[in-house]
């Protein structure tokens, strides 16, 4: 389908600097998702590479080709938007096949494309309906099936299923991850969802200021991160983290550790700490307690579990996941 390089991407409005110098390679049919919290340039780094906004330096090329200064409807790209962004006076068919009329493909080539697309998301039945008539997830279902008629070398996703309940977000996670097997396609997907993230990301980058953090696979960065910033942003609950000197560590500056690698104990655990606060889950039960001058320190156990709000319990870390950061935020790396 389409590769894809950024190199040294920078994008200032006026004197704010909000993409810092990015640098990646997508390779072809990977789907490689950007996370990161509100204004880390996420959404303006896939704007970019669309075309709808203008790099202030560096170079975009897909396929090898240099497209920065190609018009967004020559990059060989399909976006699709959180807001659907469909012509409600037209069907579905011809929300779908309207792209391709305006580029002037004959008739019959666009009917095939979206017979291919309404059969891939089972929209045959809603072809003839507005999208007034549509569910929220058809809708979103039709936005994708109007990108794969036009068969791009790249497809953009940003944040697709923000607008969606928690049911139809979990369907739709699913089509989505099922299109990408089947098209085997290049996606870049943007998501302040790090559910999303971890569950359909061949790679994720983690941007932060307008700069990556790191790249890797969902479980590279869940189980190696390279900083403080990273370790706290994927996983929920996030990461633990704790002053080293409190527990009388001197391998590192900060202590991390994950909630479901803490365990409660009747002696001999690494903390002591008083019940704040209880989650029950179900499946999981999240432990809040209230560790002094270490903070608020959370506990993921397996099942059902009943404790006194108040109680003084021990918390006891596996020490085979414990993290340990530098003065700088920075991993130190576990040795083999």
């Amino acid at each position: 389908m389409g590769s894809l390089a950024l190199k040294n991407i920078t994008k200032s409005f006026g004197q704010v600097d909000v993409i810092k110098g990015v640098d990646l390679e997508v390779q072809d049919g990977e789907l490689v998702i950007f996370v990161g919290p509100s204004g880390c340039g996420k959404s303006t780094l896939l704007r970019i590479i669309a075309g709808l906004e203008d790099a202030s330096g560096g170079s975009i090329a897909i396929d090898s080709a240099d497209v920065s200064s190609t018009p967004p409807s020559r990059r060989g790209i399909a976006m699709v938007f959180q807001t659907y962004a469909l012509y409600p006076h037209l069907t579905v068919r011809d929300n779908m096949s309207l792209g391709l009329k305006q580029a002037k493909h004959p008739a019959a080539h666009i009917a095939e494309r979206v017979d291919f697309a309404s059969k891939m998301l089972s929209l045959e039945p809603y072809l003839d309906r507005r999208p007034a008539e549509l569910s929220g997830g058809q809708r979103q279902r039709v936005a994708i099936g109007r990108a794969v008629v036009r068969k791009p070398k790249l497809f953009l996703f940003d944040e697709p299923l923000s607008n969606l309940d928690a049911a139809l977000r979990v369907n739709t996670r699913l089509e989505i991850a099922r299109l990408h097997r089947e098209l085997g396609a290049t996606m870049v997907y943007v998501t302040h969802d790090q559910t999303e993230a971890m569950t359909l990301a061949d790679r994720i980058v983690v941007l932060n200021g307008g700069r990556i953090e790191q790249v890797g696979t969902p479980m590279e960065l869940y189980n190696d991160p390279a900083n403080l910033f990273v370790a706290g942003f994927i996983g929920s609950p996030q990461m633990n983290f704790i002053d080293a000197g409190l527990l009388g560590r001197e391998d590192a500056k900060t202590i991390g550790i994950r909630p479901e690698h803490i365990s409660i104990v009747p002696t001999n655990g690494d903390i002591k700490g008083r019940v704040s606060h209880i989650e029950h889950l179900g499946a999981d039960t999240n432990l809040y307690l209230d560790c002094g001058d270490a903070g608020l320190l959370c506990a993921r156990l397996f099942g059902e579990h009943q404790f006194e709000i108040d109680s003084e319990l021990n918390a006891k870390f596996d020490e085979t996941r414990v993290f340990r950061f530098d003065d700088q935020g920075k991993a130190i790396r576990r040795t083999p």
